[in-house]
C-alpha cells in the first residue's frame, strides 16, 4: 500500500478518538464502549502514521495527519453535534486544508 494511503487512514482514525470521547460524555450508559473505541482509534492512528513515516518526512506526515484529524473532527462536530458554522471558522479550516495540500504536493 502507498505511504500516502497509510497517512490518510491514520488521519481518518485520528477523528475516531475525539468522537469516542464526545460520545462517552453524551451517552453515559455506553461510556466504556466509547472510551474503548477512542483507545482503538488512537492505536490504529498511531500505527498507520508509523507506516506512513517510512516514506514521508516526519514533519510533513505529522502536519498532514493532524490536519486530516482536525478537519474531519470539525466536520463531524458541525454535522453531528451542531457545532457553530461561521465564516471565521470556515476560513480557519480552509487554511488548514490549504496547508495540508501544499505539504502533500511539495514533498519530493
Amino acid at each position: 500500500m502507498n505511504a500516502w494511503t497509510f497517512l490518510f487512514i491514520a488521519g481518518v482514525c485520528e477523528i475516531g478518538w475525539p468522537l469516542g470521547f464526545k460520545l462517552a460524555n453524551d451517552f453515559l450508559n455506553l461510556r466504556w464502549g466509547f472510551i474503548a473505541f477512542s483507545v482503538v482509534s488512537m492505536i490504529l492512528s498511531g500505527f498507520f502514521l508509523f507506516l506512513a513515516q517510512r516514506h514521508i518526512p516526519i514533519g510533513t506526515a505529522y502536519a498532514v495527519w493532524t490536519g486530516i484529524g482536525a478537519v474531519g473532527t470539525f466536520i463531524v462536530g458541525v454535522f453531528l453535534f451542531k457545532d457553530p458554522l461561521m465564516v471565521s471558522r470556515l476560513l480557519g479550516i480552509s487554511l488548514i486544508i490549504a496547508g495540508v495540500m501544499i505539504l502533500k504536493f511539495t514533498v519530493v
